[in-house]
């Protein structure tokens, strides 16, 4: 076995090991009811990521001292800061003593008015000087990333960028389920069950009409909101509206594969599943990195799943909080 991967073994209950179970109650608004200390102290703040872009953000903090460090979590596509995962693992980290800076990316959440730019998987220059601006907020504690999904995708394009220029206090990144190649991921999503298929076709077509109406000048969707799949919308926009000629070579910007992670110089944890709906268990052990790199592939788990008891424990929440304080 690759050198770079744990043995860990994640074994929920046999009948909640069905893969689309995990992935479905993961974003089940239930998981999230209840008391959360995490919301109660959060306070909303404006982002500065650079070139005039502004990201929102919600902080929750613990008095200084009483503070473990700040982790800093991405969302995934179409998600945000109020995705049931970000407010589970938020509230299971803040109530272990973690500040929490819950980030939204570019037009998800409330946010769609910040900036005229449309989002696009590749922007990951906005992604990573907010993550140095959130640093700041430590108050010289340790500072961790935690993406989900896209989100996951984003994070590790984060830590690649560590090798050039630092972030002040980054100890630890970790990646739940990340997206590793887009297009295979986006062509997944279409030919697998259409309530996928559906569900993520439905969320984006409302954001891009938010987005239309609030900045009609810039964009007309027009008949591109007929499209069927999330892969024929992704054809059709990213050749009018972003600066890469066709969806290929969009895909190709932000797809991590093979020895990408070589020059690591600060400490990733990828988690995944092989019976990931969306994602290729392949492409994770084909992985190969230097020795930050740890790669733990369950056979169980779903996307951005791991619940164990099953709806409300989360197995992937416990080890996160194992390897942050490890």
């Amino acid at each position: 076995m690759n050198e770079n991967f744990e043995t860990w073994s994640f074994r929920p209950t046999f009948w909640a090991r069905n893969p689309h179970l995990q992935t479905v109650f993961a974003s089940l608004k239930l998981r999230a009811a209840g008391m959360n200390r995490m919301i109660a102290c959060t306070r909303k703040m404006i982002i500065d990521a650079g070139d005039g872009v502004r990201l929102i953000g919600f902080f929750s903090q613990h008095p200084e001292s009483e503070s473990r460090g700040l982790i800093m979590m991405i969302h995934g596509w179409e998600g945000s800061s109020q995705s049931t995962y970000m407010l589970c693992t938020g509230r299971y980290l803040f109530g272990k003593g973690y500040d929490i800076f819950r980030l939204n990316m570019r037009d998800h959440g409330d946010s769609h008015h910040l900036n005229e730019g449309l989002f696009h998987g590749a922007l990951i220059e906005e992604i990573f000087k907010a993550a140095a601006e959130v640093s700041s907020l430590s108050a010289d504690k340790p500072f961790a990333i935690i993406g989900f999904s896209l989100g996951g995708n984003f994070a590790l394009r984060i830590a690649r960028k560590c090798a050039s220029s630092e972030i002040p206090g980054l100890k630890r990144v970790i990646a739940v389920s990340p997206v590793l190649d887009p297009h295979k991921t986006t062509i997944a999503i279409d030919r697998g069950s259409s309530i996928y298929r559906n569900y993520f076709l439905k969320k984006w077509k409302a954001s891009l009409r938010k987005k239309q109406s609030l900045f009609p000048g810039k964009y007309d969707f027009g008949h591109m909101l007929q499209a069927e799949t999330c892969m024929e919308l992704t054809d059709r926009i990213i050749p009018v509206y972003s600066p890469f000629a066709d969806s290929r070579e969009y895909f190709r910007e932000y797809t991590l594969l093979g020895n990408v992670f070589s020059d690591l110089e600060v400490p990733v944890l990828i988690m995944t599943a092989r019976d990931d709906p969306f994602i290729d268990p392949v492409d994770f052990y084909d992985l190969h990195g230097n020795e930050h790199l740890r790669i733990s592939i369950q056979r169980y788990g779903g996307h951005c799943g791991f619940l164990d008891p099953f709806p409300f424990g989360c197995w992937s929440d416990r080890r996160i909080y194992d390897i942050l304080n490890n």
